[in-house]
């Protein structure tokens, strides 16, 4: 089926199609996370699997917890509903209003949580990496202070991301991280060639995220300024408007904190596998977060600011609501369906070419392999729960996403620690590979969610679904596509990892396309359409 024309509810300004939108979002994850590769690659490299890199891993994430709780994901469920509902209005007042109030409230929690998080950091760290001790430790804590002031910096730069992304300015947002990474990179590149010990590149590459912070927010504040003048910052005038997004903000900080705990739990249980494999588990996850970003936050990013925007009769939103997320369901289970059978069919030859180099090995890049094919179940799950949960957003419902947020924490933890302890050993299989156990009961709480997601959005808005037909032609193609990887496998052995992804990876693409043109797919007619469109284009201008 081809991208449907959104439907706006009567009395409400045309809905904007999506399509493009999401594709400006789609390039800034792109580039933001290209750069991201980049920064792991070279962690890869100079820090391995070592209990360095197991610190430097940990300590980012200990601090993340605070930009991930105030940052986008929360702001996307409070503050933008709201936002862009007031601009939709014509109230233009009011929107600068609680604009000026969230970002003034948001810098005085900052200030305050950061400095909390430096005086806390060994406690900190004993919670969530309690398998750490000695030298791994100390590091870890040094660490985690100088990045915590970091923090507020990316916190607000989620804050300018909200009021672009209300106004329809997506790319900027999503591409402003590339800033960071490359502060990041060079910092790393430029201390290395000194000759200095991994330890003091470890705390330099610290401190070269506070300043990639800084960055990240220049870029934006400017333009979010701009579109939101004339701002004043304070907590006054926001009225009712500012109470309703202190009235989404709790349930989905918790619900958001929800998902955080989960992926602390991941890394608390990590702490207590082998040496490395906090590590290992951050580099897989860079990688099988990349099409979540790409595919599932790229659309819901760019479907939530117009689904908020409806207004008219209950029923009448509800149409819009269910033709736009059919038409975005569709298009992510496009994507993310070969993403997971590449995972499990190409996990090897991806970890090795983006990695394996310096201090990273071919051992490290299997147990790579390993996560990533853990994962791959639970990958559709994760990408079309956002969907979901971001129509229940932009309905001001923030409660029923977090009901079914404890459900997947719950089952997680009870599957992760399963797969990740008792079951290796009763297998047989050696211990540095039961950190995939983690992705694997991760991703499989991850269809639990889903299930109770889509089954009360049902009674809201009516059945919005990725057909059992469409769903069967797509892991068909994907199935073809691995096979023909595999072929270019057998027919040129020994390749070193570069040039076997060089030929592997465009093989199982184009294999895919192929496929999914002849058995019909909406989706790859669209894709061909503008692939041919660029072609020709670029064709014609030269």
């Amino acid at each position: 089926m081809s991208e449907a024309e959104p439907v706006a509810a009567p009395g409400a300004p045309p809905a904007p199609h999506s399509g493009r939108f999401a594709a400006l979002v789609a390039a800034g994850i792109l580039l933001s996370r290209l750069a991201g590769l980049v920064r792991e690659r070279a962690f890869a490299h100079y820090f391995g699997s070592s209990g360095v890199a197991d610190a430097l891993k940990a300590a980012f994430r200990i601090p993340n917890l605070l930009q991930n709780l105030f940052g986008e994901g929360v702001l996307s469920a409070s503050f933008i509903p709201v936002y862009a509902r007031l601009l939709a209005r014509g109230e233009e007042e009011a929107a600068r209003r609680v604009a000026g109030a969230v970002g003034a409230l948001l810098a005085l929690a900052m200030a305050l949580l950061v400095l909390c998080g430096v005086l806390a950091a060994p406690w900190l760290v004993d919670l969530v990496a309690p398998g750490f001790d000695g030298d791994r430790r100390v590091l870890t804590v040094s660490l985690v202070r100088i990045l915590f002031p970091g923090v507020a910096l990316l916190v607000l730069s989620a804050w300018c991301l909200g009021v672009l992304n209300s106004h329809h300015r997506f790319f900027l947002s999503y591409a402003a991280p590339v800033a960071w990474n490359v502060v990041i990179i060079v910092a790393l590149i430029v201390a290395a060639t000194g000759g200095r010990d991994v330890e003091s590149l470890a705390r330099i590459v610290a401190l070269a995220a506070v300043a990639g912070a800084a960055a990240q927010l220049g870029l934006q504040l400017p333009q979010a300024l701009r579109l939101a003048r004339p701002l004043g910052f304070g907590t006054r005038g926001g009225g009712d408007a500012l109470r309703r997004v202190l009235r989404s903000f709790g349930p989905a900080f918790i619900g958001r904190g929800v998902v955080q705990i989960s992926a602390y739990v991941d890394q608390l249980l990590a702490s207590l596998l082998p040496l490395g494999a906090v590590a290992t588990l951050g580099y897989a996850q860079t990688l099988s977060l990349l099409p979540v970003s790409l595919f599932g936050m790229s659309v819901s990013a760019a479907e939530l600011p117009a689904m908020a925007r409806a207004t008219g009769a209950s029923a009448d939103v509800a149409v819009l609501l269910r033709k736009r997320l059919g038409t975005a369901l569709r298009r992510v289970a496009f994507f993310v369906v070969p993403s997971a059978v590449a995972f499990v069919a190409l996990g090897d030859t991806l970890g090795a070419a983006i990695y394996q180099t310096g201090r990273f090995t071919a051992a490290d890049a299997d147990v790579v392999w390993a996560i990533l094919a853990g994962s791959a179940p639970g990958l559709l799950a994760s990408t079309l729960g956002r969907l979901y949960a971001s129509t229940f957003y932009a309905l001001q419902d923030t409660r029923t996403p977090l009901r079914f947020a404890w459900v997947r924490l719950v089952t997680s933890v009870a599957l992760g620690a399963l797969f990740a302890f008792p079951l290796p050993r009763l297998v047989g299989l050696e211990p540095q590979f039961a950190v995939a156990g983690l992705a694997l009961g991760s991703g499989l709480a991850g269809f639990l969610e889903l299930w109770l997601l889509r089954r009360a959005l049902d009674a809201r808005v009516g059945r919005a679904r990725v057909g059992a037909r469409e769903g069967l032609r797509l892991g068909a193609a994907a199935a073809l596509a691995a096979g023909a990887a595999w072929a270019v496998r057998w027919l040129a052995p020994g390749l070193g990892p570069l040039p076997a992804a060089a030929l592997q990876v465009p093989a199982f693409g184009g294999v895919y396309l192929g496929a999914t043109l002849a058995l019909g797919v909406g989706e790859a007619g669209v894709l061909w359409r503008r692939l041919r469109a660029r072609a020709f284009g670029r064709g014609r201008r030269a």
